[in-house]
This record gives C-alpha cells, sequence and structure tokens, in this order.
C-alpha cells in the first residue's frame, strides 16, 4: 500500500471511494466537508457525520463502524457537481466530553480505498498539543481527474471550531431553563398557525446538531470500547447491565451452568483518575495514585494533589453480588436483581450516574460447573440505557479451568457519559480468589477473596 507523507499527494482512478479510519485508544469520528474552490461549504448541508449521514443524493455518504468495518466516508466524486472542488476528511475527539483530545488517541491512520488501485494510507503526525479534531486528507479536483492529499493539521475547538472555519454554523448541546410552574397561571388560548403571505422567505432549518444520537445495538471487539453519551442529572435514567448465558450446548447444561454476575465499584466520591488507563491490568501490590474525581472525596486530603489509596479486598470490597444485593434508593444506587442458578440472565440496575466512578462486570462460575470455558456458556454482558443504546461485550477465548473472568468495564468519569470497555481478563488457573478493582479503575486479578458456592 502507498503510503504518503504530510503534504504528499497521489492521483485516484475513476470510481468511487472509500475513506477509511483506524485509530486506537479513546474513540475519535470520521466526518466530511464538501467545500468549493474558495475553500467554504455552500450550506451547512455540506457537512456529513453522524447526525447528517449523507449530502448530494448520497454522493458521500457517512458509514458508521459495524461488523463489517471501521467508521468510513463513501465518495462517489463523479456525482458531485462542479462547484464542489474538493471533500475533506476529518477525525474529531468525542463532542458531549470536552476532556477529550488526542493526546488519548494512538496509531491514527486513514485509509482511500478504490477498486483497481492500490489503497492509499496517510498516519498523521501524533498530536500532543490540545488538538480535539485533525484534517486527514482531502479528495480534491485536478481538471477532469481527481486526487488524495494528506493534511494532518490540528484543531483545539474540535469539530465545531473546524466547521465553523469552514463556514457551517453548528448548534451544539442547548442548556434548557427550567420551566416555570403552571400553577395559576392562566393558559394561552392555542392559536392556529398561518401559512407565509407569498414572497414571504422561508424559515432557514436549523443548523446540525454536534450532540450525539443513541448508539443503537454495537457489539465491541476484542479489547474495544465505546462511549455513552448521558445526562448525569437525569434522576429517572436507569443503566441495566445483564449477564447473559444460555449454557451452550445441552451437554454443558447437564453438567451445570450456575454463573453468577458480580458489580464491583468504585464511588465517584473515592475515584481517581490516574496515569493507567481505567481497565488495565495491574500487577500485585498495586497502590492506585491519581486526582480525586471529586476535589475534597474521601480518596482526597494530600496537599500535592495526588493520593495514594489502597484497595479494599474481602468482605470491606465494594461489590455487589448475590450475598449483597445493593440498593437504587440509597448508596451504592446498584442493585443485582436476584440469583440465577440455571442459564438465563442476572442483572444489575444502575441509577444515579453523578455518584458512580467505575464498575467492573465480573462472572464466577461455580465449582460444581466443572472445567467448561465461560465462553462454551454462551456467556456475555449486555448494557442497556433504556435511551436507544444497548451494547453487548462479548466473550472470545476459550480459556478452561478458570473460576474469574473479568468482562467489562464501565467507566462513568467522563463528564457527559460513560464509557464501555471490553476487558475480558481471566483469573489464574485452578483459582478462586476474586478480582479487585482499585480507585483509578485498573483491575488486579486473583486479588481478592476465596468464596466458595456449591449447590
Amino acid at each position: 500500500m502507498p503510503e504518503l507523507g504530510k503534504g504528499g499527494n497521489t492521483a485516484m482512478g475513476a470510481g468511487p471511494v472509500t475513506v477509511e479510519l483506524f485509530a486506537e485508544g479513546d474513540p475519535v469520528d470520521l466526518s466530511a466537508l464538501l467545500v468549493t474552490a474558495e475553500g467554504r461549504v455552500r450550506s451547512d448541508d455540506d457537512l456529513v457525520f453522524y447526525n447528517q449521514p449523507s449530502a448530494e443524493s448520497d454522493a458521500v455518504r457517512h458509514r458508521p463502524a459495524d461488523a463489517d468495518g471501521r467508521e468510513r466516508i463513501e465518495v462517489d466524486p463523479a456525482a458531485l457537481p462542479a462547484e464542489v472542488d474538493r471533500v475533506v476528511l476529518v477525525a474529531s475527539c468525542d463532542p458531549d466530553d470536552v476532556t477529550r483530545t488526542f493526546h488519548g488517541v494512538n496509531d491514527v491512520e486513514v485509509r482511500a480505498v478504490q477498486d483497481g488501485t492500490e489503497t492509499v494510507v496517510f498516519r498523521p503526525p501524533a498530536l500532543t498539543d490540545g488538538e480535539r479534531a485533525v484534517l486527514l486528507t482531502e479528495l480534491y479536483r485536478r481538471g477532469e481527474a481527481w486526487k488524495v492529499r494528506a493534511i494532518g493539521q490540528g484543531y483545539a475547538d474540535g469539530l465545531a471550531g473546524l466547521a465553523t472555519d469552514f463556514g457551517i454554523e453548528v448548534a451544539e448541546r442547548e442548556e434548557t431553563e427550567p420551566a416555570e410552574s403552571a400553577e395559576g397561571l392562566e393558559q394561552p388560548e392555542p392559536t392556529v398557525e398561518e401559512a407565509p403571505a407569498a414572497g414571504t422567505p422561508a424559515v432557514a432549518p436549523p443548523p446540525p446538531r454536534l450532540v450525539k444520537p443513541p448508539l443503537g445495538k454495537v457489539s465491541l471487539d476484542k479489547g474495544g470500547r465505546v462511549s455513552l453519551g448521558l445526562d448525569k442529572a437525569d434522576r429517572d435514567l436507569v443503566v441495566t447491565v445483564a449477564l447473559e448465558w444460555d449454557g451452550g450446548s445441552e451437554r454443558r447444561r447437564r453438567a451445570g451452568a450456575d454463573l453468577d454476575l458480580y458489580a464491583l465499584f468504585v464511588p465517584a466520591a473515592k475515584a481517581l483518575s490516574g496515569s493507567a488507563v481505567p481497565g488495565t491490568l495491574v500487577k500485585s501490590g498495586h497502590v492506585a495514585e491519581g486526582v480525586p474525581l471529586r476535589p475534597g472525596g474521601r480518596a482526597s486530603g494530600a496537599s500535592t494533589g495526588t493520593t495514594p489509596g489502597a484497595a479494599k479486598k474481602g468482605d470491606k470490597a465494594d461489590v455487589v453480588y448475590y450475598k449483597r444485593l445493593g440498593a437504587l434508593r440509597s448508596r451504592p444506587h446498584i442493585r443485582l436483581d436476584g440469583d440465577s442458578r440455571v442459564p438465563g440472565r442476572e442483572a444489575v440496575k444502575i441509577v444515579r450516574p453523578d455518584e458512580q466512578g467505575y464498575v467492573l462486570l465480573c462472572a464466577y462460575s461455580a465449582v460444581s460447573n466443572g472445567f467448561g470455558s465461560f465462553r462454551s456458556f454462551g456467556a456475555k454482558v449486555v448494557v442497556d440505557d433504556g435511551r436507544g443504546s444497548t451494547v453487548t461485550v462479548p466473550l472470545y477465548e476459550n480459556t478452561k479451568t478458570r473460576y474469574w473472568v473479568a468482562i467489562a468495564l464501565v467507566d462513568f468519569t467522563s463528564a457527559d457519559g460513560a464509557e464501555i470497555r471490553h476487558v475480558e481478563a481471566y483469573s489464574a488457573r485452578m483459582t478462586e480468589r476474586r478480582p479487585v478493582l482499585h480507585a483509578d479503575g485498573t483491575i488486579e486479578m486473583n486479588a481478592g477473596p476465596v468464596e466458595f458456592k456449591r449447590r
């Protein structure tokens, strides 16, 4: 595959082009701008992204990441009108979380794929100065032909600032005023809208919004992660996290299929933002250090702004499971629905996301089950926010003689939502010790108490 350096260009063949985005670390989004020779868009309709997925009758179309591949933009240059001089491809951090920058994104790569030609690759330089968006590449006209150029220019203002520079008016998240009580107020009579008089200009459509829509149904790849947009102040919000398993086969069901869901948690009042990415596996003796999520929280107190904290283990650990069901109306605002001893489902409900820090979802296989792998039971975790996003976290390894698996971490520490990470970490062979979740969101296997469960 030919690889472009920053500023390099090469000719493209005839026919549609698919631009694919690859990145590791924090999630980023792919967008496109249809730009004239003057360097400006013609209207707000020339931004193609997750909330406005096509332009010019699908000549440019956004395709979300799915089981068939990465997030991509499909461009049919022959279908674009003559005034569109180029299509600019943009990568941007989550607009719902202003703390995210490309400092947390690694190995960014963009590929331009076209039938009958070699795939063109560009890897922009590392962005370490607080950039929240980057111009990746552009497809541009040269006479009757089209070429691709590598750009690699970062923007600190994210997609909103970048789009504004190209002439797009962007509507970000609106702050709504609390409604006044209507009690005792005379309500106005409903009015009938009149049709505009002839010659009256039509009302302009609202500008595109950068608030992310619900995810729909998503299944994580091994080691994958995805962000949920959550209103932390929504007291009606209930996030349901379920361990589901079907026993896998009739033979496995006869041998035993009693799995148990454990939700290990760190409340927001104890959570630390440390140097390690939450969900990282750490070795024995790890002591969490970092900046408290809440200044003045129980984990804080050091004048330096960083505080070491040892995780609670044994009976004092923060955990919800079949012997400690938890509560919703009081702390920890997490509750297990019960204990299923046959193939089926166990679920925890999580409310008050503003009170949550990290929640680690683990499964325990009772000794009576024998030595089958968790995957052979058909085990998976399913996270549902009740607002249109359902994330499935599967298992990929056929690891036998293991009694514990840490499947997924839900990280509530971002300002505007939560991030779900695929973990799939197994206990040591024949070890009954429970995993431990540290205050910085890191995970230590084989460090918790031993608690047998038999029929």
